[in-house]
């Protein structure tokens, strides 16, 4: 989480949402990534669909049914649904979404063998968040 944090803050350094996200298969980081929505006139360009992408490259593979993703926010509807299709095998997620995370939505977004873990470094997470949306009013 530490690397997806770190992820965050580039982000936030761009003034773009400070999310990070990585990607780990077995044991190694192989993709990592921020959210670029702004940079790139993307709204699909979360953390995760960057990091989504870059593990499938490295992979040669469009199912991630092996890895683990670190984001430091909870996924999207739209970032829960690419975890889907692409077999994601773990998610490990710091803060919650109480407006626009994939939970508010619906839970079977999520592939039914995904396994989710939440609350790690949610505090610091939710800091980052908190004093960008600050420094925006």
């Amino acid at each position: 989480m530490l690397r997806a944090y770190a992820e965050a803050e580039k982000a936030f350094a761009l003034d773009e949402v400070p999310v990070g996200a990585v990607i780990v298969c077995e044991g190694r980081v192989i993709a990592r990534a921020h959210n670029l929505s702004e940079r790139l006139q993307d709204v699909t360009a979360h953390a995760e669909m960057q990091a989504i992408t870059a593990a499938a490259h490295h992979l040669g593979s469009k199912f991630l049914n092996d890895c683990s993703l670190y984001v430091t926010l909870e996924p999207c509807p739209m970032c829960a649904g690419a975890s889907y299709w692409a077999r994601l095998g773990r998610i490990i997620y710091a803060a919650r979404d109480e407006k626009r995370g994939y939970r508010c939505f619906n839970q079977a977004l999520l592939h039914p063998s995904t396994k989710v873990s939440e609350g790690i470094m949610a505090g610091e997470s939710q800091q980052l968040l908190q004093s960008f949306f600050r420094k925006k009013r």
